[in-house]
C-alpha cells in the first residue's frame, strides 16, 4: 500500500511539471489551427462555386436539352404522319434484309426480343 501511495505522488509531481518535448506544442498547434481554419474557408469557397455551377450552368443546360429533344421528337412524328399519309394511313412495308433478325437458336421466350414492342419492332412470330 505504501509503495502504491509513493508511486501516485511522483506521478502527480511529474503531472505539473512541463515536458522537454512539449515546448514547441503551442507553435505546433496555432499551426494546425490555422491550417484547418485555411481547409475549411477553401472547402466553403468551393462548394459555392459548385453550386453556382449547378444552377447556372448545368439546370439551364438540361432545359436546353430537353426542349431540343422534344423539338426532334415532334418533326420526327409529324415526318411519320406524312408518310402514313403518302401510303393510304399506314407505314410502307420494312423489305425483307437476310442479314436482319437472324437467331441461330430461339430466345426462351419465343421469336421476339426481351424488350419488344409492337409499335416500333417486327413481330417475328408471324414470320
Amino acid at each position: 500500500m505504501l509503495s502504491r501511495s509513493a508511486l501516485r505522488l511522483s506521478l502527480a509531481g511529474r503531472a505539473g511539471a512541463a515536458r522537454w518535448y512539449s515546448a514547441g506544442a503551442q507553435a505546433l498547434g496555432k499551426d494546425f489551427i490555422a491550417q484547418r481554419e485555411a481547409v475549411r474557408h477553401h472547402a466553403a469557397d468551393t462548394t459555392q462555386l459548385w453550386r453556382r455551377i449547378s444552377f447556372f450552368v448545368c439546370f439551364p443546360a438540361t432545359i436546353t436539352c430537353i426542349a431540343w429533344v422534344r423539338n426532334v421528337e415532334n418533326e420526327h412524328e409529324e415526318h411519320l404522319e406524312h408518310i402514313k399519309e403518302e401510303n393510304g394511313g399506314e407505314l410502307p412495308e420494312v423489305p425483307e434484309y437476310p442479314y436482319l433478325n437472324r437467331r441461330s437458336k430461339p430466345f426462351p421466350w419465343g421469336p421476339n426480343s426481351l424488350f419488344f414492342n409492337p409499335h416500333v419492332n417486327k413481330d417475328l412470330s408471324e414470320a
